[in-house]
């Protein structure tokens, strides 16, 4: 570990221009949670286009702000109007409601806070130790290794993000379809151009996020019914938790952060199984099991703290090895590739100083947000009740001007539009926008893995099985196929009987 470097990222960190991205970008972060059929991928789609004239490390801290602002503000409508703001709040709803109900609705956002606070900055320890690692062991890829290496994070997104491997295996094979689009690298021949110019680089990244997750949410919101202003609990009691119940919960912190975290490293997995997850170890290792499902500051705890701590381990398999550890670091992923930095060993030594500088940002905006849930709840509270009457507008302007922004054309709006209808019958059908996004940066990868490897073999595939490193990666394969059902069986068992447990996924 190169304490140099951390010491540059933290200076670096702390400029204020810098320090005023984290505010803003937190601060947005937590609305975009705090209203219900918002996403933190949506939230981080929608903000890219705006980071792309900033420089790269304070536009990577604005998507951090965004990410880890979103999954705490998910739990302020979940406590207070008992709708999770996002899928990995359906936990803290459980016991978090009830603590509003007793009128103790704000010491439900305080424990909220302060357990997301403390998951989201204890998951930065292990984003400084194990990154560097994982980016050497990356520096001794070849093209067999990168081929399976992007097999394995395709069948990680495919399987896991999904209800049904077959549709997440779906959704990935039409992402690597639509990857194909523009011209082949190695033979400089255009493929599925339809002899659009807009085309010939392949599909634009930053239109087809937009569309896959912001554009497509616009038509599911306007599809149903629109949502009236739920009923809002006003609190006045303290937010600021007292000694006895900081010890309380502080051993159930530490737990949930170690389940947090483990769950953002294996790619896939996601903060929705990490929270419910958190919930229950909480409840087997109270001491006041009576309380859970009533009320309960460490059920509130338990859920928190394990969702924010996914925050930091879902980042280490995005930065070093390009696989994303769930649906807002695959948008975010997008982001990287945009401001040019692909993931991998070049984030340690070419662009070590942005990535430092971004690591030391996302243990300053856990700071941002502890400040900001602690003193700001309350108002943050009344924009979860904003109609989608208002959102939808809001959200389709910001889609189009986002889409046009990057490279100013209007080629890149009307792409936006096509894959939000995309995005929409994806929804629809139960598929999966991150595993098509995933396969649209990965299928690339391999397939340039895949034939020059054939090349240095003369055609031979028995190069594929040359070395350990490919076993290992086929044997990763095969076990993240069957993965689904292992996870699906865990998220079944630690979901309490509660109508709003069963939120869809991001």
């Amino acid at each position: 570990m190169d304490f140099s470097l951390i010491g540059a990222g933290f200076i670096n960190a702390v400029m204020p221009l810098n320090l005023l991205a984290m505010l803003l970008s937190t601060t947005i972060g937590i609305i975009i949670g705090a209203l219900p059929g918002l996403s933190a991928a949506m939230g981080v789609a929608l903000i890219i286009p705006i980071t792309f004239g900033m420089p790269p490390s304070t536009g990577l801290i604005v998507l951090a702000g965004i990410y880890c602002g979103a999954i705490f503000g998910g739990s302020i409508s979940a406590i207070l109007i008992h709708t999770p703001g996002t899928p990995a709040s359906a936990a803290t709803a459980i016991d978090g409601y009830q603590l509003t109900l007793q009128g103790k609705a704000g010491k439900a956002l305080g424990t909220a806070v302060i357990s997301s606070f403390f998951g989201g900055l204890l998951s930065c320890i292990s984003l400084y130790f194990f990154s560097p690692p994982l980016a050497k062991l990356a520096m001794a890829f070849g093209s067999p290794e990168y081929f399976w290496l992007s097999i394995f994070g395709l069948t990680i997104i495919a399987g896991v993000s999904s209800d049904s491997m077959i549709k997440g295996l779906i959704s990935g094979a039409f992402g690597l379809l639509l990857s194909t689009i523009g011209m082949d690298t190695m033979n400089g021949v255009f493929r599925f151009t339809f002899g659009q110019a807009a085309l010939y680089e392949g599909l634009p990244f930053t239109a087809t996020l937009i569309g896959l997750f912001s554009m497509s949410q616009v038509l599911v919101l306007a599809d149903h019914k629109i949502r009236k202003a739920g009923e809002l609990v006003d609190f006045d009691d303290r937010v600021l938790l007292n000694r006895k119940e900081m010890k309380q919960i502080a051993p159930t912190i530490i737990r949930s952060w170690i389940i947090g975290n483990v769950i953002g490293i294996l790619p896939g997995a996601g903060a929705s199984i990490a929270s419910f997850l958190g919930y229950n170890e909480a409840r087997r290792a109270s001491k006041h099991k009576e309380e859970f499902g009533h009320g309960s500051i460490e059920g509130v705890a338990g859920s928190e703290a394990a969702n924010n701590a996914v925050t930091g381990g879902s980042l280490i398999p995005t930065l070093t090895l390009g696989i994303p550890g769930e649906s807002v670091t695959a948008v975010l992923m997008g982001g990287l590739l945009i401001h040019n930095m692909q993931p991998g060993p070049d984030l340690f030594n070419k662009y070590a100083a942005v990535t430092y500088t971004f690591f030391a940002g996302f243990v300053f905006v856990q700071f941002f947000m502890l400040a900001l849930g602690l003193w700001g709840s309350k108002w943050f509270a009344k924009i979860s009740r904003v109609s989608d009457a208002i959102l939808i507008p809001i959200i389709f302007a910001l889609s189009v001007v986002g889409s046009y922004a990057i490279r100013n054309s209007m080629a890149d709006v009307v792409i936006m539009f096509v894959f939000g209808v995309i995005g929409y019958f994806v929804k629809l059908f139960g598929l999966n926008s991150a595993a098509i996004v995933l396969a649209l940066i990965l299928g690339p990868i391999g397939e340039r893995g895949l034939r020059r490897s054939l090349l240095l073999s003369k055609g031979n595939p028995a190069i594929l099985f040359s070395t350990p490193v490919c076993w290992v990666l086929i044997a990763l394969c095969v076990f993240s196929i069957f993965s689904p059902m292992l996870m699906q069986k865990l998220e079944n068992k630690y979901k309490e009987r509660d109508p709003n447990a069963d939120m869809p996924k991001d």
